[in-house]
């Protein structure tokens, strides 16, 4: 699906009757799991790049720059792409633009394909997976005068940029509140991939439950799924039949929460306010708030004033922040949270802060030392009292 902005009447007219019969052709442009279809991704992205999408002049005599955002998933999902979608919302009230937007585009090597043709007619394009990094990477040496934004990546270019916030911060504030609620001390975590961005999520969710509980433990199983409600329920079932009774996730639907719900345990949602799937065994979870940094990226475009930089936010700067606790958290531990919250935003509280052991026992982090940004973004090993592999 695409919002088709600033095109002639004729323009649009033209390209709905195409869209018309390639999705007739395809039937209806889905397959059979119910994502679109090449053929209806491919007409979307054409529609998206029509060459009468010409940028109006902003205030001042800035120039609205052609903005495309793709998502890996659909607004719909209730989790990291609906937080997207809510910030992309944002940027376009803010700045008075319409942004197109590609949704369903699987994080392969086909998204290649999706942003060369994106970059025939915009001026600054954003990816919201992670798995898109490589193809804007490549897709950014073809076209220095566009500029890409990838979130999540490590990957930068003159022309490309990256962004994603300290999340560890806030997933140890729910650590500490899973590590309160347990009446048995044996958490789980379904992990989306092993990657540092899932890894340094699960290390800083042990590390505060066992600040509160230092018999703690944490269980990891691997979906190796984004997106997928089936398989994530499945993965949160083989946890759930192991005893744990605080169970977080890291995927984009509620699936994991809603199973815990079921069997009577406590769940932890992610990237969205999830509260409303289970309210009577919600914890809490990270939110993210793109919508003013979508708005200063693309004010920063208009201006001529933007440059290249891997931009990491955090809960002082609003990017990142914490769902509210659920209604059965006792106040004692929403207290201590708000308390330790408050240590985080003002330095004092530190979440990879030594001594830290990893699983097999090294010393990750001498006492009293706080691990370096980079340490952070590089780990790939599972800190003490997490049961799992990073493979």
């Amino acid at each position: 699906m695409i919002r088709l902005v600033h095109a002639k009447r004729s323009t649009l007219l033209m390209l709905l009757t195409i869209v018309f019969f390639v999705l007739l052709a395809s039937g209806c442009g889905e397959s059979s799991n119910g994502s679109p279809s090449s053929a209806s991704a491919s007409a979307s992205v054409a529609a998206a790049s029509a060459p009468d999408a010409s940028p109006a002049d902003a205030e001042g005599g800035n120039k609205k720059p052609r903005v495309a955002f793709v998502y890996l998933g659909v607004a719909g999902d209730g989790g990291w792409t609906y937080q997207h979608d809510a910030g992309v919302k944002y940027m376009e009230q803010e700045l008075g633009i319409k942004a197109d937007i590609v949704e369903n585009v699987p994080d392969t090597a086909d998204s290649e394909r999706v942003f060369t043709e994106l970059a025939q007619n915009h001026d600054i394009i954003f990816g919201t997976s992670y798995g898109y990094m490589d193809a804007m990477y490549n897709v950014a040496q073809k076209y220095p005068d566009v500029i890409f934004m990838h979130c999540s990546g490590y990957k930068t270019l003159p022309n490309m940029g990256t962004y994603l916030g300290r999340e560890w911060e806030s997933s140890y504030l729910v650590g500490m509140a899973a590590g309160k609620m347990t009446k048995t001390g044996h958490l789980g975590y379904v992990g989306a991939f092993p990657i540092p961005e899932v890894i340094y999520t699960i290390n800083a969710f042990a590390l505060g439950a066992q600040s509160v509980n230092p018999d703690a433990k944490v269980d990891v199983v691997w979906s190796n799924t984004w997106f997928d409600p089936t398989i994530e329920r499945q993965a949160a079932d083989s946890l759930l039949d192991k005893g744990v009774d605080v169970l977080a996730a890291y995927q984009d639907s509620p699936a994991s929460l809603q199973a815990a719900a079921e069997r009577g345990a406590f769940g932890v949602g992610n990237d969205s306010d999830m509260g409303k799937y289970a309210p009577d065994h919600y914890i809490s979870n990270n939110v993210w708030n793109w919508g003013p940094y979508y708005a200063k990226v693309v004010r920063s475009v208009m201006e001529g004033t933007w440059k290249s930089e891997a931009y990491m936010g955090d809960m002082k700067d609003g990017l990142v922040n914490l769902a509210p606790l659920g209604a059965k958290v006792p106040q004692d531990v929403k207290d201590l949270v708000e308390k330790t919250k408050a240590g985080i935003l003002d330095g004092s509280v530190q979440v990879f802060k030594g001594p830290i052991y990893d699983q097999s026992g090294k010393l990750r982090a001498e006492n009293g030392a706080t691990m370096t940004l980079e340490q952070i973004l590089a780990q790939d090993w599972l800190a003490k009292g997490v049961n799992g592999t990073v493979s």
